[in-house]
């Protein structure tokens, strides 16, 4: 499937978290791809951190993460007034999970394996409704 306009994605600032480094490795490539700037850590408390010094656009969240899940990562990342659009991603498609996630204020929910240019699409999407 081709990607859509991603034009979005150009100079954005994504954050990307996920302790399974080859699913790391290719989202932070295709983003680099359509000119995003990304950075990249592999748990939950680094996810925090990271959010308050860089000020990511976008933060790429996994669910299932060491140190602090994606969840308790999510509750401190959203619900301030610049928090960052954040996409999660996992594998667990249960219904609870994904109205648990939109309860803390999640922009997207996407199950894995995410096709990239879905992740692409979806991530741009938000950005561009951002602006």
């Amino acid at each position: 499937m081709p990607v859509s306009d991603t034009s979005a994605l150009r100079d954005a600032t994504i954050l990307i978290i996920d302790d399974d480094r080859d699913v790391l490795l290719a989202m932070e490539t295709a983003f680099r791809a359509e000119g995003a700037d990304t950075y990249t850590a592999g748990d939950g408390n680094a996810a925090i951190r990271l959010t308050h010094e860089l000020k990511p656009d976008l933060v790429v969240l996994d669910m299932m993460l060491p140190a602090r899940s994606g969840f308790l990562a999510l509750e401190k990342i959203k619900g301030n007034d610049d928090s960052p659009l954040v996409i999660m991603v996992t594998a667990n498609d249960g219904k609870r999970h994904q109205a648990y996630a939109q309860s803390l204020g999640v922009d997207a929910y996407l199950i894995k394996p995410v096709p990239l240019g879905q992740l692409m699409e979806t991530a741009a999407g938000l950005l561009a409704g951002r602006s």
